[in-house]
């Protein structure tokens, strides 16, 4: 089987080639400070004895397993701690499928493009499913979309790209159809800490067989290279999945785990409070530029992109590329995240230069 190179990727690797200077807007690598806790934790683990750097429990450490147990409220023998959320994401996909209750899954448009990735892997296929104009979930088109074949719901909020957070009622709304159909609804929530609206709550209050719900820390604790993820499993799929996580990766990295566990404990709720507040600065200077280039947006509720339309220059590749070589900033063509957006692009705030960026735009586009 032939896989697709993940166009983030390619749009990287030509804009580090290109000349001059180019503001990186594509990928959502967070660029403050992780917590100090974290950075502490770490030195002290160069000093522990030799068994520390041996295999942690395939499931996880359980002092991380019990802090996230705490923390979401649930059962700490539902908790599995992987290799970023990616792979929370991949389990929970591999779990739909292997049911034997279908090959679909309902993926809303515009998508995370690693979504449909992962479906096409695991030997599913992949429906698109329209979102309202502001992101949000449009329940009534999922509704129609479900079939005996769809084995699979995968929601994102808060929502890259649009910045959506769902609607608690809407998720619930999603979940019976999931019952209607015999199908599992896999809930990302790796953005949690950065709801910018006040208004997200987690798919774990709604106490559901049908609803894996996973996260992580690599953007809460700007820490993308320590992959450390987890997923939230019912009763029924755990076993499954810490099978398959074993198989796979045999189990993840300790000194991560540690280190994170330690950040846990020990950061207090402002380290978060103030990455909310930045980047809302960020939103708000971002979109002020948008407005000076006469570009159409959808100001984010949560997470930190920004979808741009700009008049005749829709969200293609080619357009991207152009942006990189007259403008100097690179953002994600919208056509790769489906086809609702496909005239849009995808720029991701953090980045300290993402005024600057917009006033490119706005020097580009309104000039």
């Amino acid at each position: 089987m032939e896989y697709e190179e993940p166009k983030f990727f390619h749009v990287m690797q030509y804009a580090a080639a290109a000349d001059g200077d180019v503001i990186d807007m594509v990928s959502g690598n967070p660029d403050w400070e992780p917590p100090a806790a974290l950075r502490e934790a770490l030195r002290d683990y160069a000093d522990l004895s030799p068994d520390a750097f041996q295999y942690p429990p395939s499931e996880g450490l359980r002092e991380l397993r019990e802090a996230i147990a705490t923390r979401r409220g649930v059962d700490l023998d539902s908790v599995i701690v992987t290799n970023g959320t990616g792979e929370a994401n991949y389990l929970a996909m591999a779990r739909a499928f292997d049911r034997d209750a279908g090959d679909e899954a309902l993926l809303t448009d515009p998508v995370y493009p690693y979504y449909p990735g992962k479906v096409s892997m695991l030997g599913g296929t992949s429906t698109l499913v329209p979102t309202e104009r502001d992101g949000g979930l449009d329940v009534d088109a999922i509704a129609a979309a479900a079939s005996d074949e769809t084995a699979l719901i995968a929601l994102n909020t808060p929502n890259n790209p649009t910045g959506a957070v769902y609607d608690l009622d809407a998720i619930r709304a999603v979940v019976s159809v999931a019952e209607r159909v015999d199908a599992l609804v896999l809930v990302d929530e790796v953005y949690d800490h950065f709801d910018l609206s006040g208004e997200f709550e987690s798919a774990l209050t709604l106490d559901s067989d049908r609803v894996i719900v996973t996260s992580g820390f690599s953007k809460s604790m700007a820490i993308t290279g320590f992959r450390v993820g987890y997923g939230v499993f019912p009763d029924g799929h755990v076993s499954a999945a810490k099978t398959r996580h074993m198989l796979v990766n045999v189990a993840g990295a300790r000194p991560s785990q540690y280190a994170v566990t330690h950040a846990l404990a020990e950061t207090d709720p402002e380290y978060y409070a103030d990455a909310r507040d930045l980047l809302a600065d960020r939103v708000d200077a971002f979109t002020d530029a948008l407005d000076a280039a006469g570009a159409e947006y959808s100001r984010p509720e949560g997470a930190f992109y920004v979808l741009a339309r700009f008049d005749d220059f829709p969200g293609t590749m080619a357009n991207v590329k152009r942006l990189i070589d007259e403008v100097g900033v690179a953002g994600m063509p919208g056509e790769a995240f489906g086809h609702a957006r496909g005239d849009w692009i995808r720029f991701a705030l953090v980045t300290p230069r993402a005024t600057e960026a917009a006033e490119r735009l706005a020097d580009h586009f309104g000039g």
